[in-house]
């Protein structure tokens, strides 16, 4: 077997920048998934997306290095730029998941998702996240992940994690995300997954599903721009459309090729 791969920086305009995702192209069927997740182990990266071509539909699945994933925004970014840009996708590129059809549309300045919108809810996180986190938070919300607001981007910029304390959850497939107002963009962000190969993901496009709706009530506006303060940071533009959110970003190509599975 012999698939086209790619690894894209999402979210970024500068190459080694945003959140780095690989894509494989598949035809037909749909590998075993041990194949997949071993695919995922050796690209080790966040994320790797699988796209499978079946007649004149898209399909794309998600896997870490650990587990399979319900949904990823910047694989899902990546993968739709390296279909539109080498395999000859066009200007839109669908796909079908688990968490249902994503449309993509592909422009000279961005790459557009629609996710759906998963607003979160007041929640009781465990007393292990809560004490893992450097700083309390204000709120605590939950959706798929939790939500932990703060009053002030410095202390997103500034948050530690206490591993060992950290890593006594499970919240498979979801994580943490850490939230607050920001300076010069609308709201910030960072985001952490407990006993994951990679503890904080550099730019999480899913995690926007919740923090957009949530800020929309916060601020009261629909449009915004997003800034993840991870170490190689990322930028999102977002918008809240009734049941969807659209998020959207720039999309750099450091690599593609082949990976030979014998």
């Amino acid at each position: 077997m012999e698939i086209p791969y790619f690894h894209v920086d999402s979210f970024t305009t500068r190459l080694f920048g945003g959140n780095p995702a690989g894509v494989c192209f598949l035809y037909g069927q749909w590998p075993e998934d041990d194949l997949m997740l071993n695919i995922a182990r050796e690209n080790g990266l966040a994320e790797t997306a699988f796209v499978l071509k079946d007649g004149d539909r898209l399909f794309i699945r998600w896997f870490t290095p650990d587990i399979e994933m319900d949904l990823c925004g910047h694989a899902t970014l990546a993968a739709a730029f390296a279909v539109s840009n080498f395999l000859g996708g066009g200007s839109r590129v669908d796909f079908m998941s688990v968490s249902g059809e994503l449309k993509t549309e592909i422009t000279d300045r961005f790459v557009k998702m629609r996710f759906p919108s998963r607003e979160p809810v007041p929640a009781a996180a465990p007393p292990e996240l809560l004490e893992s986190v450097s700083f309390k938070p204000i709120r605590v919300l939950k959706a798929r992940d939790y939500v932990f607001v703060y009053e002030h981007e410095e202390e997103i910029r500034d948050m530690r994690i206490d591993t060992g304390m950290f890593n006594r959850i499970n919240l498979s497939p979801g994580g943490v995300c850490v939230t607050a107002p920001g300076r010069d963009v609308d709201f910030v962000s960072r985001f952490f997954t407990p006993q994951a190969t990679i503890l904080e993901d550099p730019v999480t496009g899913s995690a926007h599903c919740s923090l957009v709706p949530y800020w929309a009530k916060i601020l009261g506006k629909r449009e915004f721009v997003a800034m993840q303060l991870s170490a190689r940071g990322g930028t999102l533009h977002c918008a809240l459309d009734d049941d969807t959110v659209s998020i959207a970003g720039n999309a750099v190509l450091y690599k593609k090729g082949t990976i030979f599975i014998r």
